[in-house]
């Protein structure tokens, strides 16, 4: 890297970027090496709380620090609601980031970056102020319903934690990827992703907000971080590479070099792991299309001895078999249900006679069964979810875990429905963890519960995030858009998932398929891009298509063939 001064104003010259603050506007220009100004980078943030917005109203000088490694320019400015506020680049030799610290107290709600508020410069006026680029394709790992992995950056998007089928909210698929977007064209990408220490991930959505050729990045922290001194907020980091992938890439490796999240590990994983998988939701939907019910009603013990048998009869010999929803009497106390399983345990230790393992479907949050005061709950006393801080829902949960591992001799756990963490301001829980740390409390507890019952219990969940890389042991691609292109959706989320954490198996799911030629697609693309899954005995349940032999000789060959490359590379 290379510091230089042009008046008076310092410039940071390194092998990827430029960065120079402007001469006469609260602006630092990002340069390409090649010297072609690629964004105009708003200094002043917007740090706002629950007792109003936050308005920059003077600025001083750039001030310069260097370090081994790395040049840190530094601008202190005077707030309406903070003591003080302090903005840094932190320039390294391929990489920077943009640091916000604010003194004062107040609860965080929105934090903007590269945008916000100011009056401190009456030639430019006062309101609130954006940010310039030439971007001209924009980069979401998030898959939505829309499967649009790339989109026009004169648009927004969002990154979040929870999500449902409605209007734009539908997020669910991943609970979260990684809080980064990537932005540019041909071979010149940046990637922006958010850099928090352990225990600093309070946040639960990431938004890049457009308009008129201006841009900035929303940071949601809902109201429940409370400051009183002095904080440092979440850095995003830039990082720069060839495509977009890479640049997701680049972030997550940056979140492991600082410390952020795990590095992969190399232990050896237990064989079975990467058995292929048969779960019955598929097939619990078809019976219940045929039916005129839910498909949950049909999580019973003899169906589901029917749909193995069914797959055996063909010489489909799946290495794990998932229980799906719902086998359970209540989804937070996780007690089989009689009426459906008349002996659980029975028809586990008959699995495992056949050389299988077998997983329990799990609906993470939800509080059926529950007492309140166990809950996560609204201003109106509504139980909205469990609630992982609390001390007695825990033991609750440990315990239930412990008679699912023990009592049922299960085999580990399909945790689904990540995305119904609570995300809402004004919440009541027992203790103030919030955002990403909220998903990773959850998660932590099933994991360490769940590896002190069977150290080789499997841990399956769609939240490839790297700071979850070390709560979960598979990681779903989750279900599957019927209306789009299948194969090209699932290779993206396993491309994500793969770079998020490397060290998780994917699970690669079957479910819902638009028809019996796309389902056969996919049976094929499965082995390249992790664990084959099947959901479907002997019909696909959204056609009524009935599985034939040329069908079941398709997933006998793919299974052979996954199974003699693993049997290679292990």
């Amino acid at each position: 890297m290379q510091l230089t001064f042009e008046s008076t104003h310092p410039c940071v010259r390194a092998s990827t970027y430029s960065l120079a603050p402007a001469t006469d506007r609260p602006y630092v220009i990002l340069f390409d090496p090649q010297g072609k100004r690629r964004a105009e980078l708003f200094a002043l943030a917007g740090v706002h709380t629950l007792t109003g917005r936050d308005d920059t109203v003077a600025v001083g000088a750039w001030t310069v620090e260097e370090h081994p490694g790395e040049i840190c320019l530094s601008l202190t400015v005077a707030s309406s609601l903070w003591q003080r506020k302090t903005i840094r680049f932190r320039c390294q030799a391929e990489r920077f980031s943009y640091e916000i610290e604010v003194e004062g107290r107040g609860d965080l709600t929105d934090v903007t970056y590269f945008g916000g508020y100011s009056s401190a410069h009456v030639r430019w006026g006062s309101g609130h102020f954006w940010s310039w680029h030439d971007w001209k394709r924009g980069f979401n790992p998030e898959p939505t319903s829309q499967e649009q992995v790339y989109f026009n950056p004169a648009a927004s998007s969002a990154i979040d934690l929870g999500g449902v089928p409605l209007p734009g909210k539908a997020s669910w698929f991943f609970t979260p990827p990684p809080f980064a977007f990537a932005f540019g064209s041909g071979k010149r990408w940046v990637g922006i992703g958010v850099e928090a220490v352990p225990c600093a991930n309070r946040y639960s959505q990431l938004t890049y907000r457009a308009q008129n050729g201006g841009f900035a990045f929303d940071l949601s922290f809902d109201g429940y971080t409370h400051v009183d001194g002095t904080y440092t907020l979440p850095a995003l980091g830039f990082d720069f590479a060839p495509d977009a992938y890479a640049a997701l890439g680049c972030h997550v490796q940056a979140l492991r070099d600082q410390q952020y999240a795990v590095s992969p590990h190399t232990a050896d994983l237990p064989a079975w792991w990467n058995e292929p998988i048969y779960c019955g939701w598929g097939s619990q939907c078809h019976v219940a299309a045929m039916a005129g019910e839910r498909a949950p009603d049909f999580a019973r013990q003899p169906l589901y001895e029917e749909f193995l048998g069914a797959l055996e009869h063909h010489g489909i010999v799946p290495g794990i078999v998932v229980l799906d929803d719902k086998w359970q009497l209540t989804y937070g106390d996780n007690r089989v249900d009689p009426a459906k399983w008349h002996d659980l345990r029975g028809f586990i230790d008959a699995q495992h006679a056949a050389g299988r393992k077998v997983l329990l479907w799990l609906k993470a949050w939800d509080a059926e069964g529950i007492p309140a005061d166990e809950c996560i709950t609204n201003a109106a006393g509504v139980k909205l979810a469990v609630d992982p801080t609390n001390p007695a829902f825990e033991q609750r949960f440990r315990e239930s875990i412990r008679v699912m591992l023990q009592d049922y001799d299960a085999d580990g756990f399909k945790l689904d429905f990540t995305a119904r963490i609570p995300t809402s301001p004004g919440l009541r829980l027992y203790e103030n963890v919030w955002g990403l740390e909220l998903m990773k409390r959850y998660l932590s507890i099933l994991y360490s519960a769940a590896k002190s019952v069977k150290r080789d219990a499997l841990v399956m969940a769609h939240t490839p995030h790297p700071y979850l890389a070390d709560v979960l042991d598979m990681i779903r691609l989750n279900d599957v858009n019927a209306g789009k292109p299948v194969n090209p959706a699932m290779t993206h989320r396993a491309r994500v998932a793969a770079l998020a954490c490397p060290s998780a198996l994917i699970d690669t799911d079957n479910w819902q398929m638009p028809d019996k030629a796309a389902w056969r697609a996919y049976v094929q693309l499965q082995p390249a891009l992790g664990v084959p899954s099947l959901y479907y005995a002997t019909h696909i349940d959204s056609t009524g298509e009935a599985l034939t032999e040329d069908d079941y000789a398709l997933v006998r060959a793919a299974w052979a063939q996954y199974r003699k490359e693993q049997a290679c590379t292990g």
